[in-house]
Parts: C-alpha cells; sequence; structure tokens
C-alpha cells in the first residue's frame, strides 16, 4: 500500500499565507498554485492551478477569524484534492477553531470540536497536524492520525534566552487552574518555580481573580496560556499578582494570538511589560502593539511535515 505520494506539495488558505510560504521555503519547495476566491453571494469557489495527482498534500490552514470561512474555505480545498486524486492529504492547522467547546459543560451544548473534527474528516483529510490544541482530548475526537505539536518549546527557549540564567528572579504563574498543567510543564522547562492564580468566572469572556497560590514577591511573573481571546483571565491575572503578588514585572506566553473584542485595550493598559506570541495565527497591523513580540512557528511545521512524509518519529524533535 502507498502510504504518501511521490512529492511534496504545500497549500495555502487565505489565513496563513505568510506561514504556509515559511514552511515551503524552510523545506525549499515552491507553494503550490492555487485561487480561493468567493462568488458574489459569499460561497467560497477553490481552484487548483497544478495537478496534485499522487502527491502527498498538506493544507496550510488556521480556522481563525472569519472562523467559518477560513473553516469552510479548507474543507472545500480538501474535497478538491481528493477529487483531483492526491495520495494523501494532510491538514496543517496552526489554530484549531472551536476547540473551546470540547466537552458538554451544561446540558443542551454541543460539543463542536467533535463536529468540526468528523467533518473534516468526511470531507477526505487522512491526517492533521495542528499546535497546542486547547484540551489534549480532542486528538481522540478525530478517527484520523493527529500530530499536536508543542508551542511551549518555542516560547520557553525565547523565555530562557531571557532569563539568561537568573531563574531564581523569576515564577510562572497559571493565570487560571485550567492552565497549570501547561505552566508546570513550562516552568519545568525554563527551570523557575509555579505559582497559580485561583479565579470565579461569572458569565462567559467575565472573569473574577480570588487569591494567589503561591510566592511571587519581589520576582518577574511569567503568565502562561494556550491562548490570548479578549484577554480578561490574563490582564486581572498581571494586575493580580502585581497587586496582591508583589510581583515587580509581568511577562506573558501564549501560542494563539485570537486577541477579540477589547483585547488589545487590554493589554495595553495592564501591568504587562511584554506579550510573547506565536504566528499561528496572523496579527493585523492594526493589532500590533509595543508588548507583542511575535515568534514564527513555520521552522517547526517544516520540520514536522519532513518527518512525516520520511516516515519518521516526532519524539527525537519534539518529545
Amino acid at each position: 500500500m502507498n502510504f504518501h505520494g511521490k512529492d511534496i506539495k504545500i497549500f495555502t488558505g487565505s489565513s496563513n499565507v505568510d506561514v504556509a510560504q515559511g514552511i515551503a521555503g524552510c523545506l525549499g519547495l515552491p507553494l503550490g498554485k492555487s485561487d480561493c476566491t468567493q462568488f458574489s453571494d459569499g460561497e467560497i469557489s477553490v481552484s487548483l492551478h497544478e495537478s496534485v495527482r499522487g502527491s502527498d498534500c498538506f493544507i496550510v490552514q488556521s480556522t481563525c477569524a472569519p472562523v467559518n470561512d477560513n473553516l469552510m474555505e479548507m474543507l472545500i480545498m480538501i474535497d478538491a484534492m481528493k477529487r483531483a486524486s492526491a495520495a494523501r492529504i494532510t491538514v496543517v492547522m496552526p489554530y484549531f477553531g472551536y476547540a473551546r467547546q470540547d466537552r458538554k459543560a451544561k446540558a443542551r451544548d454541543p460539543i463542536s470540536a467533535k463536529l468540526c473534527a468528523d467533518i473534516i474528516t468526511c470531507a477526505g483529510a487522512d491526517r492533521v497536524l495542528t499546535m497546542d490544541l486547547h484540551a489534549n482530548q480532542i486528538q481522540g475526537f478525530f478517527n484520523i492520525p493527529v500530530d499536536h505539536l508543542q508551542g511551549a518549546s518555542l516560547l520557553a527557549n525565547h523565555m530562557r534566552e531571557k532569563i539568561g540564567g537568573k531563574n531564581d528572579d523569576y515564577i510562572v504563574v497559571s493565570p487560571d487552574l485550567g492552565s497549570v498543567t501547561r505552566s508546570r510543564n513550562f516552568a519545568s522547562k525554563i527551570g523557575t518555580g509555579l505559582a497559580i492564580i485561583d479565579k470565579r468566572r461569572p458569565k462567559a469572556n467575565v472573569c473574577e481573580v480570588m487569591n494567589i497560590i503561591g510566592d511571587a514577591k519581589g520576582k518577574k511573573v511569567i503568565l502562561v496560556d494556550d491562548m490570548i481571546d479578549t484577554a480578561g483571565t490574563l490582564c486581572n491575572a498581571a494586575n493580580a499578582i502585581v497587586e496582591k503578588g508583589g510581583a515587580t514585572e509581568v511577562y506573558a506566553c501564549a501560542t494563539h494570538a485570537v486577541l477579540s473584542g477589547p483585547a488589545i485595550e487590554r493589554i495595553r493598559n495592564s501591568a504587562i511589560k511584554e506579550v510573547v506570541l506565536l504566528d499561528t495565527i496572523p496579527v493585523p497591523k492594526e493589532k500590533m502593539i509595543d508588548k507583542f513580540t511575535i515568534l514564527p512557528v513555520a521552522p517547526t511545521f517544516a520540520e514536522a511535515i519532513a518527518r512525516i512524509y520520511n516516515d519518521k518519529p516526532f519524539t527525537a524533535a519534539f518529545g
């Protein structure tokens, strides 16, 4: 059986063109020729301008805002490649939207992450390559292989250089109880202690900080989360760790820059000195502020794609 195609072809949707170009550049390949346009009524049209017959095709597309357009565009690209006899189709999703709806939090809730997994599989994807899912169990929602990269390694490398061996001056802080495991792993990577913000969320996108578990007094704090959406959790945690915890400086690290609603204004007015982000979601010029440092994910995804194509394990590089 032919498990992969005779050659690699990298295609991109509309959401992550720069990342796709970076991946193709790292692999020494041209970007696949395709167009993603819309009819006047908003229907999405996809055209492939080169043969993919027998090829190992990788579609780079984050399902970030506009979420539904980007998701539909990706599904149509998968269908186009399947009908053009691609040998294998891998969806490269630096950011997987709808991942926060991964369980029934209350009666009659949908599990949208599972629904999206089913749709992607039914469209014809053979494999998924993604980074920092909101919950690890989402890998089990797919009935196809899922390769899950850890953005924390890139963020930790950056912060390790910034710390420069002064580990005792810093402490990693989890902005909420749900991020404790992620923050603990991050702290172990850079060799610092750990503290936790205990908060209560009265309703969606509104949070109230209750107390701080751990000692951050006189230290420089690194807040760690998988995404920054409205930035309420992050900014409340940053302000609390300074006012109540006695921290001297606050830095934040996150993989996905969703940055919706009042996020930019909140970060600008918060105690956070620097926010380190990955470019899994492009940050538009109007949202770029001096506090942001953006790190590229293309080299990591390029190495993962090369390993997938050559049937090599991930453990050596990403384990």
